[in-house]
């Protein structure tokens, strides 16, 4: 797979992450072929019903996280359309390669990557450079910190650091590319957000509207022993009402390979995470209670609850400055496609490949039909 085919398979992987976001957070409209101003990455909703209680499935959560994913997407094609493709000032005609006594030139090498996606390379190239000379004719600049404060705000938005790396690595991408990406996007949200209005009123109604999914519903953080019989489940029952301890008993019988080396630890779940029976007997318990063994389609559990977190209903007061924040964002992804394509329409372009392009296509045209005899 080439590297412009990768790119194009990142951004598909983020489309496709996008179930479950804001309803006020949307990807941007696309603008003459140009890639996406914003994707939104939201967690996917499985069905856990036939998965056995784990650290993994504790993970799941019904909060709804985003991040953002600037506009030039770097590919190794940046590299080669800026500078000679290996640099220095020798001849396009040096080899770079044989076959069988047959030379591959640096010249060879360089027409065929730029075929292969240097026209959508260069043109986000453009458009970075128009954003940068926006910016900096704006007075803005954008600093290590403010990368860092916009990733861990992105990071804040994952129930865990696990729910964000794993949102990474099906976009098919790393902490480092998303540190990369971040600094155009915050360039055109400052530039921007001076532009945008969000009203009291617009802030009202996105809680009204969403309130429900804004409150934090009740959480239970529980350890488990997971055994293959009633038997064993009620011996180690027994054990543990004797004075044993938990976690190395579940270290050392529980059949739970995803909680195990943890000490029987799932973490914090809510409502609609685990399997049904576990879920039941577990939020009925007290702190520091144990259950009864309680069969699954995958054994017998023990449970003990470790910690619990009441449903908290949400405020506009707390909820204020967060909403207020999404929303302009919002209005900023909403403004970017009109404010870029302006911007390059008053702008003096030159584009070789583009003109190159243009000239194919004319001559295509200009050519006489050949007829069959």
């Amino acid at each position: 797979m080439n590297e412009k085919e990768n790119e194009t398979n990142k951004e598909n992987n983020l489309e496709e992450l996008k179930n479950g976001v804001d309803e006020g957070v949307d990807s941007a409209e696309r603008h003459e072929g140009e890639h996406d101003e914003v994707v939104s990455v939201g967690s996917t909703d499985n069905d856990n019903s036939n998965r056995p209680p784990s650290s993994a499935a504790a993970t799941k959560s019904n909060s709804k996280p985003w991040m953002y994913v600037s506009l030039g997407l770097a590919i190794l094609l940046v590299i080669v359309l800026v500078a000679p493709p290996f640099g220095g000032a020798s001849s396009k005609n040096d080899t770079v390669a044989t076959v069988n006594g047959v030379a591959i030139t640096k010249d060879k090498l360089f027409d065929s990557m730029s075929e292969l996606g240097g026209k959508q390379t260069l043109d986000n190239l453009i458009q970075d450079e128009l954003i940068m000379q926006a910016a900096d004719k704006d007075g803005i600049k954008v600093t290590d910190a403010d990368v860092e404060k916009e990733i861990t705000s992105i990071k804040g938005r994952f129930p865990t650091e696990a729910d964000f790396n794993a949102a990474l690595q099906q976009a098919n991408m790393t902490l480092d590319d998303l540190k990369k990406q971040t600094p155009m996007q915050l360039r055109i949200r400052k530039i921007l957000e001076p532009k945008v209005t969000v009203t009291d009123k617009e802030i009202k109604d996105y809680f009204d509207k969403n309130k429900a999914s804004l409150g934090t519903p009740l959480q239970v953080r529980a350890s488990h022993i997971l055994v293959a019989t009633e038997k064993e489940a009620e011996d180690i029952l027994k054990e543990l009402k004797a004075g044993g301890d938990f976690a190395a008993i579940a270290k050392a019988k529980s059949t739970d390979p995803g909680s195990k080396a943890n000490g029987g630890d799932l973490g914090f779940f809510g409502a609609g995470a685990m399997d049904p029976a576990f879920e039941k007997a577990a939020f009925a318990l007290k702190k520091d209670e144990l259950s009864a063994p309680v069969k699954t389609s995958f054994g017998y559990h023990i449970i003990k609850v470790t910690d619990r977190k009441e449903a908290k209903v949400a405020t506009l007061d707390e909820e204020k400055a967060k909403i207020k924040d999404q929303l302009v964002n919002q209005k900023v992804q909403e403004l970017s496609a009109t404010w870029l394509a302006d911007l390059k329409a008053k702008a003096k372009i030159t584009n070789t490949l583009d003109d190159k392009e243009k000239a194919a296509a004319a001559a295509k045209t200009a050519a006489p039909a050949t007829t069959t005899p």
